[in-house]
């Protein structure tokens, strides 16, 4: 298999439960960061620029608190927090493992991470640092999904990488229904009349309209990264017309 990266620039989109433990009760486990900064690392030495959105949801998840009577607004500014500091809990970690990294946030907070500017986040990627995208896209209302498509539209990304817990799209949750098909290759229109729940109807409307491929695949898996970024079968590709 070659070692060439099939692309040249990424946007990782992790939810805030793949920093969670689930041995003990650790909301951030440092062995788990740990995991994903030498995914990160393994394909940056190959040259490929990194963009990272990562959600908030295993601090706080703001509809689930605007469903239990909480302000909606309030609590979407709640989980842009949260969203902040997984973002400085993943930069300590590419940093200890040698990667220069920049946080950008869609609010301000200028003693903690530099403003979202699309060119100087651009600038940041050339240079080979990482980019974490902070707060979601700073608006309520909108989720993180929302946020790795608008940020990937932006930079130019080739494509956005969802790291989940299972080894791609399904048609149904392989957990409870044993004869679920995993599919290899989904078309942006099957994925919508099969109702495959892939992002949200915001962020895949971005990624169709702006021709996003999006891969879905199991993160935690050793190597599993690097595999994807050279042309091995891993996860399922959503993208345009398929054949």
């Amino acid at each position: 298999m070659s070692q060439t990266p099939q692309y040249k620039r990424i946007l990782l989109k992790l939810s805030g439960e793949a920093l969670k433990s689930y041995e003990s009760d650790l909301d951030i486990d440092p062995l788990i960061v740990e995991k994903i900064a030498r995914e990160v690392k393994s394909v940056r030495d190959m040259g490929v620029e990194v963009g990272i959105v990562i959600g908030g949801g295993n601090i706080f998840r703001g509809l689930s608190a605007h469903a239990r009577g909480m302000d909606r607004v309030a609590a979407d500014h709640m989980g842009m927090l949260a969203t902040m500091i997984n973002s400085l809990a993943l930069q300590d970690f590419l940093e200890k493992s040698g990667m220069p990294t920049r946080v950008m946030s869609a609010v301000k907070l200028d003693s903690m991470a530099e403003p979202f500017i699309r060119r100087r986040a651009m600038t940041h990627l050339e240079k080979g640092r990482v980019v974490i995208f902070g707060a979601g896209t700073g608006n309520p209302y909108f989720t993180t999904d929302t946020a790795a498509a608008l940020r990937a539209t932006e930079i130019g990304a080739d494509v956005i990488l969802k790291g989940t817990k299972v080894d791609g799209i399904y048609s149904a949750d392989p957990m409870t229904h044993p004869e679920a098909i995993r599919y290899d290759v989904v078309s942006y229109e099957d994925a919508l009349s099969k109702n495959l729940r892939i992002m949200d109807a915001t962020a895949f409307t971005l990624c169709r309209e702006n021709h996003i491929p999006i891969v879905v695949f199991k993160l935690l898996e050793p190597g599993n990264l690097k595999r994807l970024l050279t042309g091995e079968n891993i996860g399922t590709t959503v993208k345009g017309e398929v054949k």
